[in-house]
Formats: C-alpha cells, structure tokens, sequence
C-alpha cells in the first residue's frame, strides 16, 4: 500500500506541477480516463494552460467516448447520450490522488479524471472507474480496504503495429521461436522492450516488482506491486497503455488479446485480492479455520463461496470479448472450470499465502478484461458472499480440466450475456443504468462480429464450400 506519507516515485502534488511546469520540466500534461475497452481517452494539453485552467474547472470531452465502438463509431441504443440528444459533453475531473509523471514521454504528467455531468456535476454512473469506486464504498461501510495485484501478460512481436496491419495480423514474428516460461535468457533478449516498461512505469509512480517470460513464445507477464485496489486497476490501465507507447517508440509491437493466436497460450490478467481491517494493518483473510488445506477466517471463506457463486452470471466483466471465450481451453493454464484449490493453476479460483499474505487468485480474466469492471465484479460479488455467509464448494484436489460435475465458464459471449442479462445481483449491485449500458455494448460486440466474414471462412469456403 502506498501511503500518503511516502509517496512513490513519480508521483506530484498538485503543487510540485505546478512548480515543475514553471520551471519548464513538465510541458505536456495529459488527463484521461478509461472508456468501456479499458483504453485511455483524454486529451494533450500545454503545461501551463493546465494548470491555470483545468486543474481548477476541469476538461470537457464528448460523452460519446463511452457509448462508441473500438472503431469510434457511435452507436445508437444508448440512454447516456445519442444523435437526438446531440452527442454533448461531460467533465473530466483530475483525481489528484493519480497525477504522476509519463517517464516514457519527454516532459509529461499524466492524470486519471473521474467524469461528471455538464451541467450539474453528478457522476457518470456508467463509467468504469465509478463502477469500481462505488464497490469500494462499500466494502469501506462494511469495515474493509480492498487490495489487490494483477499479473497481467501480454505477447511480443519483432513487427511494428503498421506492419502487422500491412500483414492482417498474419504470419507475425514473435520475439522467441520457444516457449519461455521463466527462462532468463529469452527474457534478456527481450529486456530492451520489457526492461524500459518495467522501468518507465517504476518512474511514473507505478511500483513495478518487475517481469517474467510466460507460457507462450514471445509472451511475457508484468506485475506492479499489490496495493489498494483502485489505484491496481489504474496502475493496470497505465501499464498497459505505456507498453504500447514504449513498443510503438521502438518500433516495435505488443498485443494484450486473450487469445491472439489459436495455436499459442492465452493471455491472462489474473487477480490477487485479499481484505483488510479498515486502518489496513490486517489481512481479515487470515485466521485458524481450516478450509480444506487452507488455514482462514469466515470472511476468507464468505468471499470466496461469494466470488465463486457469481463467477458464472459476471463472467462478462472478466471476458467481455468474441476472443475471449477462446482462451479458456483445456490444459492451457487458463481454466475451464469453477472450482477453488490451494496452489493449483487448473483451477478457476487458486488460493495462495498465508497470514497477511493470503489472498484468492482468480485466473478467469483475459489480459483484454476491463481492469476497473473485472475488479467491481470481484469485490461485489465476495461483499456479497459475506453478507450472505455463503459456502464455497469443497477444496478441488486434481486436474480440473478432466473433472465432471463442476460449474463451468461460459463458452462464448452470446452465453456469458443471457447470464448477465438474467442476472438480479448484477442489477443491484452495479445499478439499472450500468447494466442495460454494459449490456447495449456487449450486444454491440457480438452483433458486429456476426455481421464479419472471417479469414477462417474463407481459407474453408472460398474454394471447397
């Protein structure tokens, strides 16, 4: 956790911009927020206009950037805004708490903003950092901090993003031609991508613990330090966002789909979650009760039986994709099955730690998951659990990807939305308007993609069909 006291480095005060802008160290200060796919939208602005102007009154930007396709297309259906309602704006307001410096860009700060209604001032209900602001309160009033890590993976290419898209993506050079699970050497080889991510973010006021080769060829994984949960899910924003910058400055290229290739591992974004006392010295997770092979407390266990009852219904907040759902196969270290064990990767749910370092590892999210909904879904779901007292099923000993008789991820997004769409506690725990948006634009997703013929399609068809 970091504190107020001993803040990280590269992080600023209001002030200390303000005093770095005026001696002409910081000129470019750039306000974002993440939109529905986890991008940063937002705006470059001079330094000094800055900090005489939005730091004060905020940023205006076109509200349209959370009812739009990965294509900027507006999409009609939404209740939020639309073409009869003109399409206005909303206000980006700085969340200080996030100001910190861009180490990948020359001379830049960077700031997370929370958006409000123009006029008025209200939150914008739909938006993915007040979804998961709102379960934090929660859990706040139920007595608890939230904290959390993500490994999040992603895959390497010796292309630059104009010439995979020169190639449709087809026949891409990854930088290993091996699987590189923790290996050293490859891992060196790619430190001069990796390492200037990994070392850009520790600059930026994102404490990095640092990288590691993964399970697939050119794959490799990225963790910041565990901390409380929102500022994890912006670290995971901006660790994203600085590795694509820093691979596009090296002429370079890096993906974070769940599934960019259908013979190579899927790439996860796995959550490690735990609750603490609200003065956050202790971890209410730890405890002498035996479940299974694990030593808890009754929260440890509520929150458990809790994240895992819900997992089916908001699977679409972990896999909010078409390429998502291809991840999930057997024997791929990303799981098939709703089941929970210690320190057993075939698993949905691994249990790790002990004492203030026991936590639940949830490995059903795609390295494409929406950090801030992925997280919201989470922790609603295990608050719900301990105000339910619910049971999780018996520890899972074995290769779940054989067993029978266990609940299962949903196996694509048209299923994963029926169960969403008919899910009651989605609705009271994020809300009508949150839901029927999230909705609107996963329908959108799965209407797109049916309307495209596929390279699939046509290498089967074309000449035989």
């Amino acid at each position: 956790m970091v504190s107020a006291a001993e803040p990280a480095r590269g992080r600023l005060t209001r002030d200390e911009l303000a005093a770095l802008v005026e001696r002409g160290e910081i000129e470019t200060v750039i306000p974002v927020f993440p939109d529905l796919y986890g991008r940063l939208m937002g705006k470059r602005l001079v330094g000094r206009f800055f900090v005489e102007t939005v730091a004060t009154h905020g940023m205006h930007a076109c509200n349209y950037l959370l009812a739009c396709d990965m294509e900027m297309d507006p999409v009609p259906g939404y209740r939020l805004t639309s073409w009869e309602s003109g399409y206005g704006d909303f206000r980006c307001v700085p969340d200080w708490r996030t100001l910190r410096r861009a180490a990948w860009l020359e001379k830049s700060a960077i700031v997370l903003c929370d958006l409000a209604t123009e006029p008025g001032g209200e939150p914008i209900e739909v938006a993915p950092r007040r979804l998961l602001e709102r379960q934090i309160a929660r859990a706040r009033e139920m007595g608890y901090v939230a904290r959390a890590g993500s490994e999040i993976e992603l895959y390497l290419f010796r292309e630059s993003y104009e010439s995979a898209r020169r190639k449709n993506y087809e026949g891409l050079d990854p930088f290993s031609s091996y699987i590189e699970d923790y290996h050293i050497f490859q891992g060196t080889k790619e430190e001069p991508l990796v390492g200037a991510i990994v070392r850009a973010l520790d600059r930026s006021g994102v404490p990095m613990e640092g990288s590691k080769g993964e399970w697939g060829r050119g794959q490799q994984e990225l963790n910041a330090e565990y901390c409380d949960l929102l500022e994890q899910a912006d670290r995971n924003v901006l660790t994203k966002h600085a590795a694509r910058e820093i691979a596009y400055q090296q002429n370079l290229a890096v993906t974070f789909m769940a599934k960019w290739d259908e013979k190579m591992a899927g790439s996860s974004m796995h959550q490690h979650l735990s609750l603490w006392e609200s003065d956050g010295r202790e971890n209410v997770f730890a405890g002498d009760r035996r479940l299974g092979r694990v030593a808890a407390s009754d929260v440890f266990r509520w929150f458990l039986g809790g994240w895992m009852s819900r997992a089916e219904e908001l699977a679409v907040c972990y896999a909010p994709s078409v390429n998502s759902y291809k991840r999930f196969q057997s024997s791929s270290f990303a799981p098939t099955a709703i089941a929970w064990s210690h320190d057993n990767r075939t698993a949905g749910f691994r249990v790790v730690g002990e004492g203030n370092s026991l936590r639940i590892e949830c490995r059903i999210p795609g390295a494409d998951a929406n950090p801030y909904v992925a997280y919201a879904a989470a922790l609603a779901a295990g608050l719900d659990g301990i105000r339910r007292k619910a049971e999780p099923p018996e520890e899972f000993r074995g290769n779940a990807y054989e067993a029978e008789n266990l609940p299962r991820v949903p196996k694509n997004l048209r299923d994963a939305i029926g169960r969403f769409e008919s899910s009651a506690f989605a609705r009271e725990a994020f809300g009508e308007e949150f839901v029927e948006h999230y909705l609107h634009y996963l329908r959108t997703e799965q209407r797109k993609f049916d309307g495209t013929v596929t390279d699939w399609e046509r290498a089967r068809f074309f000449e035989r069909g």
